[in-house]
C-alpha cells in the first residue's frame, strides 16, 4: 500500500509542478509560437500516458496485492487489451509527429522578404556575414580561406565586395524583421542553437543549411553549439543582440566590408607581422583555447607568456622563447605544460606564418615587446625592401616563387651558390647582392641576359632590399607575389 501511495503522490506533484511553474508562458524571442504549441502538445500526450501508466500501477498494486488464499489467474493474452494499446499508442505517436512535420515545413520555407545572415562555424568560434547595399551575399568556399580571408569569400565576385563581416562571437539583429539564417561550417559538424528563438540546425561541412525566424523581443540571447565538436565544444558560445532597426542599421554601417578587410590584410602583409599573426590565430581557432587577457582557458594563456618560465608535465622547466613556441605549434606533444591536457593538434604553418604567430604572442607580453623592439628595425627593413622592390619594378624581372623570369628568382637566392657567366661560382651573400644592385654587369649569372640597369639606392634603401631578399631565402616561404 505504501508503494501505491508514493506513486499516486508522484503523479499529483508532477501535475502541480507543471501548473504552478508553466515553462510555456516564458516570453518567446521569436515568432515561433507554433514550436511552443508543438512542444506543449507533446507534453500533454506524454503526460496523459504517464498518468495512465502510473495510475494503472497504483490500481494493480491495490487490487492485485497478495492475500491469503488467493491465486493469480494465468491469462497469456488479451486481444481486447492489445487492440486498445495499439489504437491508443498510434494516436499518441501521430499526435506527437504530425504537428512537428507541419512546423518544420514552415521552419525551412523562408519568406521572400527575409534578411540574409550567414553564420560560419569553426572550432571553437562563430563568425557572421551580412549582405551589403546590393542585398546579396557573394560566393564563398573553403578554397578561398586564408589569413586575410578567414570566411573564404570569393575575392573576384563583385557581389561579395560590400558584404559586411562580423569576425567575433557577437552579432546583432533588427527587431521584428524576418531573418534567413544560412549555416556553414569550415571544419567539423556544429549546431547553431539559440534556445529563446525556439530553433536549431546542424552545420555540415560542405553544405549550407538554413532556417528562418523573426526576433520579436529586444534583449541579449546566448548562442550555443549543440553538437559535440571537439575538446573546446563547451567554450563555443556567442551572443545575439536584438535591437530596434535604427540602432541595428547604425551598428551595421560601422562594421568592415569584405573589400576593406582585403585592403587591411594587404597592409598587414606589407609590414604588420603581429597583426598577421593575430589574423592567423583567429582564422585557425587558437583563441578558443588560448586566452589573451589572462583568464583561464583550455590551453596556456598567451598574455605575458613570452619570456616566462613554464613548468612541464615531466617536472622540468623551460623558458618560453621563439624556439619553444615554434616547437609547441608544430609538435604540441613534444613538451606538455603541467596542468593542461594534451589536446592540441599539430599545425603545418610555413616559416612566415610561424614567425607571424610568434610575433603576435610576443606582442601580448612586456618581454616580447622588448624583443620585438630590439628586432623591429629588421622587420621594418623587410617591409621597406618589399615596397622598394615593387616601386622600382624589381618584381617584374625577379620572381618570388622560384619560377624563371628575366632575372634570377629571389626565392631561395640568399646563401645559395650561383654560377656566373664565366663559369665561376659565388655565394649570394650581402656583398654580392650589393654589387649586383649597384653594378649589375659586374658578375652576370649564367643563363640570364645583361638587361638590368644600374641603380643608385641609398645605403638604407640597399640594406632594406637585401633584407627583403633574405626574407625570401627560406624555401618554405609562401609562394605568392606580394599584392601590387
Amino acid at each position: 500500500m505504501a508503494i501505491a501511495i508514493i506513486l499516486a503522490l508522484i503523479v499529483v506533484v508532477s501535475i502541480l509542478f507543471h501548473l504552478l511553474a508553466p515553462w510555456h508562458l516564458t516570453p518567446a524571442a521569436s515568432n515561433w509560437g507554433s514550436i511552443d504549441t508543438t512542444l506543449f502538445i507533446t507534453l500533454v500526450i506524454c503526460g496523459v500516458f504517464f498518468i495512465a501508466i502510473v495510475g494503472f500501477m497504483v490500481v494493480a498494486i491495490i487490487r492485485f496485492r497478495h492475500r491469503e488464499g488467493r491465486r493469480a489467474r494465468y491469462e497469456p493474452e488479451s486481444r481486447k487489451l492489445e487492440l486498445w494499446l495499439i489504437v491508443a499508442t498510434s494516436i499518441g505517436i501521430i499526435g506527437m509527429l504530425a504537428p512537428g512535420l507541419v512546423v518544420y515545413s514552415d521552419f525551412v520555407h523562408v519568406p521572400k522578404d527575409a534578411y540574409p545572415l550567414e553564420v560560419v562555424a569553426q572550432q571553437w568560434q562563430w563568425a557572421f556575414r551580412f549582405p551589403g547595399q546590393d542585398g546579396q551575399l557573394g560566393r564563398a568556399d573553403v578554397k578561398w580561406v586564408d589569413a586575410g580571408n578567414p570566411l573564404g569569400l570569393d575575392p573576384d565576385d563583385p557581389l561579395g565586395q560590400d558584404d559586411v563581416l562580423i569576425r567575433s562571437n557577437e552579432v546583432r539583429l533588427p527587431l521584428d524583421r524576418p531573418v534567413k539564417v544560412l549555416l556553414r561550417s569550415k571544419d567539423v559538424l556544429h549546431n547553431f542553437y539559440i534556445p529563446q528563438i525556439r530553433g536549431k540546425m546542424d552545420m555540415v561541412p560542405g553544405m549550407v543549411s538554413h532556417f528562418w525566424f523573426t526576433p520579436t523581443v529586444v534583449g541579449q540571447y546566448e548562442i550555443l553549439c549543440a553538437e559535440f565538436c571537439g575538446v573546446g565544444h563547451f567554450n563555443m558560445r556567442g551572443m545575439m543582440r536584438v535591437e530596434p532597426v535604427q540602432a541595428f542599421d547604425q551598428w551595421l554601417a560601422a562594421q568592415p566590408t569584405f573589400a576593406q578587410t582585403l585592403a587591411s590584410a594587404s597592409k598587414s602583409d606589407q609590414g604588420g607581422l603581429a597583426e598577421k599573426g593575430r589574423q592567423l590565430a583567429e582564422t585557425h581557432g587558437c583563441r578558443a583555447c588560448h586566452s589573451q587577457d589572462g583568464s583561464e582557458s583550455l590551453g596556456p594563456g598567451w598574455k605575458d607568456l613570452y619570456g616566462r618560465e613554464e613548468k612541464m608535465a615531466d617536472g622540468s622547466s623551460v623558458k618560453v622563447d621563439e624556439a619553444y613556441l615554434k616547437e609547441s605549434i608544430l609538435d604540441p606533444r613534444a613538451r606538455l605544460v603541467q596542468g593542461f591536457p594534451p589536446v592540441m593538434v599539430p599545425y603545418t604553418f610555413t616559416q612566415d606564418e610561424l614567425a607571424a604567430l610568434v610575433a603576435f604572442i610576443q606582442s601580448l607580453s612586456a618581454a616580447g615587446q622588448s624583443a620585438q623592439g630590439a628586432s623591429g628595425a629588421g622587420g621594418d627593413a623587410v617591409g621597406q625592401g618589399q615596397q622598394l622592390a615593387q616601386s622600382l619594378g624589381c618584381l617584374a624581372c625577379h620572381s618570388l616563387d622560384g619560377s624563371k623570369g628575366v632575372g634570377p628568382s629571389w626565392q631561395g637566392l640568399y646563401g645559395h651558390r650561383v654560377t656566373l657567366a664565366d663559369g665561376s661560382q659565388v655565394e649570394a651573400d650581402d656583398a654580392y647582392l650589393q654589387e649586383s644592385v649597384r653594378t649589375p654587369s659586374a658578375k652576370l649569372v649564367q643563363g640570364f641576359a645583361p638587361v638590368m640597369p644600374a641603380f643608385t639606392p641609398s645605403d638604407q634603401e640597399l640594406a632594406a632590399l637585401i633584407a627583403f631578399i633574405k626574407s625570401r631565402a627560406n624555401p618554405d616561404a609562401r609562394n605568392q607575389e606580394p599584392a601590387p
